[in-house]
């Protein structure tokens, strides 16, 4: 985001402790493509005008150094990581919200009511549509000797990667954690580097079988968003929505809260409501090519054709206590060496 972009932002905000009635300040890090027509829908169906500051990264320092004079009202964020960051810092407040609370599960928000999931991205396995059987598989089963060469990955340090690492030691335990990724390890077919969108490059060239990746990328690969090679490589492989033995699939999510010094409480808790709504939450997923949080709702065909979701009944919260531990293991093991 360039710093002229951020300033032009900024000039639509009211002046600090100046709440303005029926306006809302939003402070996001999701990219003005996706959050503009929100906007736009928002305000077209309540008149409450949105002022939006957006930020590459640093949004819960930002908001911690303006302090109680800050202007925010909502805070948007692309994860989980970011969202909780802002409740350990104490900048969220509680929100009860029968709409909000019906609309999320209760593993995909804070119990006290400080955050709220808007939308999911599943991480998937990517498979060979000519070298790999069409059947369900588990996260468990990639550290199975039968994939030995066979798989390919993303850094083990990757934000995705450390997630999907934290909820296996959830349900299993860190030993066990490290046997599976020693055994993962031992399976692939190449370093563990690139992006998503590489893994399934890389099986449409016959370096590996199957791979791990996201479900947004394979909306952006297939929608030819990404060029006709990323088409090609989108339509190359099969997507399986994997599982936990013991659970459902892993999800990481966009999502919501409401400043602790919010000037405009009542408007901005409307906002959020709005975008678990089944018109906010099609917006969310259809411009982005992710899962709406909400049963139910409307998603982009490209990502309904992918099955149905069924996200791990693990909180994400609790998830999120391992990911520390999940990163240090990465390093122990050499996982990307």
């Amino acid at each position: 985001m360039s710093v002229c972009w951020l300033a032009a932002s900024m000039l639509t905000l009211p002046l600090v402790g100046k709440a303005v009635a029926q306006e809302v300040n939003l402070y996001t890090v999701r990219e003005p493509g996706l959050v503009k027509p929100l906007i736009v829908a928002f305000t077209a169906k309540t008149g409450i005008k949105v002022n939006t500051v957006f930020m590459n990264d640093g949004l819960a320092e930002r908001v911690g150094a303006e302090g109680a004079r800050s202007p925010a009202d909502v805070m948007m964020t692309v994860d989980i990581a970011k969202l909780l960051e802002i409740v350990d810092k104490g900048l969220a407040q509680p929100v009860r919200s029968a709409a909000l609370e019906a609309a999320v599960p209760a593993q995909l928000r804070d119990p006290d009511g400080r955050w709220f999931a808007l939308s999911l991205r599943a991480r998937l396995i990517y498979a060979a549509k000519d070298r790999v059987a069409a059947k369900p598989l588990t996260y468990e089963e990639l550290a199975d000797p039968q994939w030995k060469g066979r798989i390919c990955i993303r850094s083990g340090q990757h934000p995705y990667n450390t997630a999907l690492i934290a909820a296996y030691m959830a349900h299993h335990g860190e030993a066990a954690t490290e046997v599976w990724m020693k055994g993962v390890k031992a399976n692939l077919a190449r370093k563990a580097t690139g992006g998503d969108r590489e893994v399934a490059r890389d099986i449409l060239g016959e370096l590996c079988d199957i791979g791990l990746g996201n479900s947004y990328y394979v909306g952006l690969m297939r929608s030819g968003a990404g060029g006709p090679d990323q088409e090609k490589w989108g339509k190359a492989i099969r997507v399986v929505l994997p599982t936990f033995s013991n659970g459902g699939t892993h999800v990481n999510a966009s999502g919501v809260a409401l400043a602790k010094y919010a000037p405009n409480p009542a408007a901005a808790i409307q906002f959020m409501e709005f975008l678990v709504s089944d018109e906010g939450q099609r917006i969310l997923a259809e411009n982005n090519f992710e899962f709406p949080v909400k049963a139910g709702a409307p998603m982009h065909s490209l990502i309904a054709e992918l099955g149905t979701l069924k996200p791990d009944s693990l909180p994400l919260a609790e998830i999120a206590k391992y990911r520390k531990a999940a990163s240090l293991l990465v390093e122990r093991i050499g996982f990307d060496q």
